[in-house]
């Protein structure tokens, strides 16, 4: 990041005026971490990808794809057929973000059995504390 002074300086997330905290709200929302871990597995028409990302909608879809692009991630690629179809694909970059989502992704799924634990734990912490009104 290059101050109005011209000095370098190195991006802090953390900084409001950062630009790389846009860049990370796109990776790790929902919809973009799920499309990034999906696009992993290779390229995708838009539907295919809607149809693997199950939940979002057009519109979510159609957004963060753009962002993903705009932040140099996916690459959108149009084929001049009629009618004309679209795959999108991981770059260099959207593929090593990819890998350490894939990463997070697994440990969250690997520890499922531990998370539930300690919902049911804290949900049953908070009912006995809370006293009972009809």
């Amino acid at each position: 990041m290059t101050t109005a002074q011209g000095q370098d300086l190195p991006y802090d997330v953390f900084s409001k005026a950062c630009p790389s905290r846009g860049t990370l709200e796109h990776v790790t929302g929902r919809w973009g971490a799920l499309t990034l871990g999906a696009l992993y597995e290779g390229s995708f028409r838009f539907n295919e990808l809607r149809r693997r990302v199950d939940g979002v909608s057009e519109k979510m879809l159609s957004q963060t794809l753009h962002a993903l692009e705009r932040d140099g991630l996916v690459r959108r690629e149009a084929q001049p057929t009629n009618p004309p179809r679209v795959d999108y694909e991981l770059t260099p970059l959207g593929r090593e973000v990819a890998e350490r989502l894939l990463a997070l992704i697994r440990c969250v799924e690997g520890r499922m059995d531990d998370v539930l634990d300690a919902r049911r734990g804290y949900d049953e912490a908070r009912a006995a504390r809370t006293p009972l009104t009809d």
